[in-house]
């Protein structure tokens, strides 16, 4: 199998509808559920294929990050699990935030006691 020049890529490339052009770039940041990905200086190249556009991002500095997140517990499920723990709101708060919103686990957690 022969290799392939630079220039006859090129022409393929351009035959089968692809485009391909580095992107100067200082930092790219990926954003997952639980962590943040921040690559920097990387080096970024665009390829373009019938109008979708494809980023290869390569090198650079990775760091990573945990992401806390913060419990949302809406107003309903305490006072739901006040009403049938027979227990203050505050208690109630507290129980879901002890069962990451678990609104069962939490009124058995409250009745045990």
């Amino acid at each position: 199998m022969r290799k392939i020049s630079p220039r006859e890529a090129k022409r393929l490339m351009q035959r089968m509808g692809l485009s391909m052009s580095p992107m100067e770039v200082k930092e790219v940041i990926l954003k997952t559920s639980s962590k943040e990905i921040v690559i920097e200086n990387p080096e970024v190249a665009v390829l373009e294929v019938q109008g979708q556009k494809i980023f290869q991002i390569t090198g650079g500095n990775i760091s990573e990050k945990t992401i806390e997140r913060k419990l949302m517990i809406p107003e309903e499920d305490v006072q739901l699990v006040a009403q049938q723990a027979n227990v203050s709101l505050e208690e109630a708060r507290t129980a879901l935030e002890q069962t990451n919103g678990d609104l069962a686990q939490a009124i058995l957690l409250l009745s045990q006691r």
